[in-house]
């Protein structure tokens, strides 16, 4: 009489079908919860684990060296010649110089064979690893007509092996950033005259609102005139013949006081 499963295993690769009814975050969670479903009598042969974001880590165990690659080319070699000298120990009437003999050959071809591959990979491997494959969750799946009772079951369970699948929160949007009122208006524009971080200074604004700045002239360079801004008045023009104020003109000093009693009046002439 064979016994055979009622849900045989696919021959090809597919994925697997039916609900989730739990997740977790390490396989040992997820190996208890299907071992207590077992002990409460489920058909546990419509339950299926189901790793996700499967990563390959390789943990470092140690750094390899001549001693110890020699070492363990050595114990190797040892137990296999062991195990030989044990065989030949039976053809040989019990002679245990036999396995003396094949426990040192063993021992030292597997100390040559190791130092001579070890020196073959030039110095590029220096360490030794275990690599192992992981998920960062272990989804607990069940068959659609089983899924019911199999979360009821895992939610009235002690420990509190009935975890839903975490619901991951959306990344918020940054917040766009506040203009520096150092060179920028509250409104966003520029702020013309102000010092930039560069050491340049912007446009200078005139009382008017007006921009000046410094461009080439007449072949040189030097500063522009002004413009003057839409609520400003153009400077009136003297007319022609007229000779504009003198501004090195020397003034005129007031005439001495003539009164006897100023104390500040100056002596008068003899």
């Amino acid at each position: 009489m064979s016994m055979s499963r009622s849900n045989p295993l696919p021959r090809v690769p597919t994925p697997p079908q039916g609900d989730e009814v739990a997740a977790y975050d390490s396989y040992l969670e997820a190996q208890k919860a299907v071992d207590y479903l077992s002990d409460e009598k489920f058909p546990v042969q419509h339950v299926t684990i189901v790793g996700t974001d499967l990563r390959m880590v390789e943990r470092v165990t140690g750094r390899l060296t001549y001693g110890r690659v020699a070492l363990a080319g050595a114990l190797s070699g040892a137990w296999f010649g062991f195990f030989v000298g044990l065989l030949l120990m039976f053809f040989a009437a019990g002679e245990t110089s036999v396995l003396l003999v094949a426990l040192a050959l063993g021992a030292g071809f597997g100390l040559m064979f190791s130092v001579l591959s070890y020196a073959f990979t030039g110095g590029r491997r220096d360490f030794t690893s275990q690599s192992q494959i992981v998920a960062s969750t272990y989804a607990l799946l069940c068959a659609t007509e089983h899924a019911a009772e199999a979360r009821t079951m895992l939610q009235n369970a002690p420990g509190g092996l009935g975890k839903p699948r975490r619901r991951e929160r959306p990344a918020e949007p940054a917040a766009p950033s506040a203009p520096d009122p150092r060179w920028t208006m509250p409104d966003g524009a520029p702020r013309y005259g102000a010092m930039r971080p560069g050491g340049e200074p912007g446009p200078a604004t005139t009382p008017g609102g007006s921009r000046s700045s410094t461009s080439a002239v007449a072949g040189g360079e030097g500063p522009s005139q002004p413009q003057p801004g839409p609520d400003e008045r153009p400077p009136a023009v003297p007319p022609q013949g007229a000779e504009p104020p003198s501004s090195t003109s020397t003034p005129t000093a007031p005439p001495p006081s003539s009164d006897p009693d100023d104390p500040y009046a100056p002596p008068p002439e003899r």
